[in-house]
């Protein structure tokens, strides 16, 4: 059976693991209609429009 010969220190083990935990921010784009940021393809929270029409009624 394939077995480790010496046993793996954590810090090998933690730096092997570093790069999988990496957090990004989200992408964002402009709202066309209103110029807010927004997730793509998603509703824009501010407007309630996606795709050139209004999906949502937002009260102000």
């Amino acid at each position: 059976m394939a077995v480790p010969k010496r046993k793996v220190s954590k810090a090998r083990r933690d730096k092997r693991r570093s790069n999988v935990w990496k957090l990004e921010a989200p992408t964002l784009v402009k709202c066309p209609n209103c110029g807010e940021y927004k997730r793509p393809h998603r509703i824009c929270a501010s407007c309630g429009q996606y795709n050139g029409r209004e999906v949502v009624k937002v009260e102000e």
